[in-house]
């Protein structure tokens, strides 16, 4: 059976104070198509990408990942993505050649308040490229105007201000800071927590 196909679509969508949210697509996700990257349900086909990414110096340091993983404990994880209600776990693919270039994830979901968490994890490789642009609109889009979110938030660490402008690009507004919430090579970082509503502007 063929994908389902959903395409972003840039501005602001419709919204309402009383939404139900709509889990089904979190169980049955559909491709996130983009023009630089589609997003595809993450599963074990990716494993050798998952595991390049996650053995990646850079990668670990903005993501502030101590921990580390058998490959069967990343086979595993990615074995149980099927299914899943209550986030969605993307494969960020690019569109010339297939290459997987990371992930993007919903979590966190908060029913009650349609509220998600959102993180995501390139390759050093994709870095400066658009693709973590692209994705992060194509997840916000989905979260927001698919599922019904009211509100997606995210941290940042301090000395991450790409990702900060790139999150800013998308509509991701500023609302405090976590002081010391990372001890990285010897040194405190705080992280920046920023968040986007569905009735905020969807910049770019």
């Amino acid at each position: 059976m063929a994908s389902t196909v959903i395409g972003v679509r840039r501005g602001t969508g419709m919204w309402s104070s009383d939404r139900v949210i709509d889990i089904r697509p979190l169980r049955d996700q559909p491709d996130l198509a983009g023009d630089l990257v589609t997003l595809r349900p993450l599963g074990e086909s990716h494993l050798d990408g998952v595991w390049g990414v996650l053995h990646d110096p850079e990668t670990m340091r903005l993501t502030g990942t101590h921990a580390e993983f058998t490959r069967d404990q990343v086979r595993g994880y990615l074995a149980g993505r099927a299914g899943v209600h209550d986030r969605a776990d993307y494969a960020v693919v690019r569109n010339t050649d297939g290459g997987y270039l990371g992930e993007v994830v919903l979590m966190d979901l908060d029913e009650d308040n349609r509220s998600m968490n959102f993180r995501i994890a390139l390759g050093g490789h994709a870095f400066g490229q658009g693709y973590g642009t692209e994705a992060t609109r194509l997840i916000v889009a989905f979260g927001l105007d698919t599922v019904g979110l009211h509100r997606i938030g995210l941290e940042v660490y301090d000395f991450n201000p790409r990702a900060r402008r790139v999150y800013e690009k998308c509509g991701f507004v500023r609302e405090g800071v976590l002081r010391d919430a990372l001890f990285w090579e010897g040194e405190w970082h705080d992280a920046v927590q920023m968040s986007i509503l569905e009735s905020d502007p969807r910049l770019g």
